[in-house]
């Protein structure tokens, strides 16, 4: 049988994926089977990730919005003041609280103060 040259398209497909791997260290930029490896654990670990990433900041709100809250020597507490701005409807989410409450507080605490009343 005669020798059949392989075509362009599985170099083209190696390349791409060296592209995505070119910034990794050793053997994970240059062998073809370890960049494999490497871009599916990475992709693994960037997808894992963003929802870790959702639940820290989430945390890190939280934690701002009930620092502000318990300073101003008010009685309540964060959970008291969501609870509160559910009941009356207000739609905060706590990104937007959190920020009130870094940038201007006196604003987080006429709020705390009309929804108890």
């Amino acid at each position: 049988m005669t020798r059949i040259k392989r075509g362009y398209i599985a170099r083209r497909r190696r390349t791409k994926i060296r592209l995505f791997a070119s910034s990794f260290r050793g053997a994970h930029s240059r062998l073809t089977r370890t960049i494999t490896q490497q871009k599916i654990r990475s992709l693994v670990s960037a997808h894992r990730d963003r929802g870790i990433q959702k639940r820290d900041f989430r945390r890190l709100w939280i934690t701002r919005i009930n620092a502000v809250i318990r300073s101003n020597r008010a009685y309540f507490s964060y959970s008291n003041l969501v609870h509160n701005l559910y009941k009356r409807q207000l739609l905060l989410n706590r990104k937007i609280l959190a920020q009130i409450a870094i940038l201007n507080r006196n604003c987080l605490y006429m709020i705390s103060n009309e929804i108890i009343k």
